[in-house]
């Protein structure tokens, strides 16, 4: 999974890179247009020279940089899965974005040495983990590493719930797998906050309760993950009936790390992958 700045839109939908402040505009072109071995992980890394500069460290920069020109936009965010894929590249954004991005509050599971030191970098408010003694480490790891302003901690549900509905957040980016990311939804459109939705299960089990809450309280919710934020960007300024039908190909997941013969024994020896 990837996360998406047309405001929060395009931003949430850029792959992370761990280099985002490289370098500058002059360095950024000729390295655009340097031969270019494909992007990380994905087919295109098969080719010796893609048809496009897509996809990689710099194209991406650069994006990034031209989206948030001039921009002066503030956004409170709260994020639930923290630890996970969406939610550490989520991170990453904000740190390339610090003027843009305030991090209030933090879920994730039972890994309390990364959400220890996801709190002593953003000092969020609140905070989250799946279970008391996840929580219970957490509270001493952060006294250990001399927090000085030590979050509200929760654990489970009522925890998820805490943190995708804390006051001052705007926006909810949830990034947790699975029906889980449903209730806390729901709770956070009911107090007017912008959902960044990579929890594609949730629209899934409960669209026919989601939709209409988000016309009825007046919410954004936008496509955060890789593959619906793509096509919802690649639909916008089409007039109706301008698109005929969207072709999603494999976008690698689990797999997208493995080579070209990796994969085909992988078909040989289990079809079914």
């Amino acid at each position: 999974m990837k996360v998406s700045v047309s405001a929060l839109v395009t931003l949430f939908a850029l792959p992370a890179s761990n280099a985002f402040s490289g370098p500058n505009r002059a360095q950024q072109n000729t390295q655009l247009n340097a031969a270019i071995s494909g992007s990380k992980g994905t087919g295109e890394g098969w080719l010796s020279r893609p048809s496009a500069p897509v996809n990689s460290e710099a194209s991406l920069r650069l994006t990034l940089a031209e989206s948030l020109k001039g921009s002066t936009f503030q956004k409170r965010l709260s994020l639930l899965g923290s630890t996970g894929s969406i939610g550490t590249q989520t991170l990453e954004i904000v740190d390339a974005c610090p003027d843009n991005f305030v991090v209030d509050a933090l879920s994730a599971g039972n890994n309390s040495e990364l959400m220890a030191e996801q709190v002593m970098k953003y000092n969020p408010k609140l905070v989250s983990l799946s279970t008391p003694e996840a929580a219970a480490d957490l509270k001493e790891r952060l006294s250990v590493m001399g927090c000085q302003k030590m979050p509200e901690i929760f654990f489970g549900d009522e925890g998820i719930l805490a943190v995708a509905t804390i006051d001052s957040a705007d926006t909810v980016v949830t990034g947790i797998v699975g029906a889980a990311g449903l209730k806390p939804t729901i709770e956070a459109i009911k107090l007017k906050k912008d959902i960044a939705l990579a929890n594609k299960e949730t629209l899934i089990s409960g669209g026919p309760v989601i939709l209409p809450l988000v016309e009825k309280y007046g919410v954004n919710m936008l496509p955060a993950d890789s593959e619906h934020s793509a096509i919802f960007q690649c639909l916008q300024g089409v007039p109706e009936g301008g698109l005929r039908r969207v072709i999603l190909t494999a976008s690698g997941g689990a797999f997208r790390d493995l080579s070209k013969d990796e994969l085909f024994k992988m078909c040989e020896e289990d079809p079914r992958a």
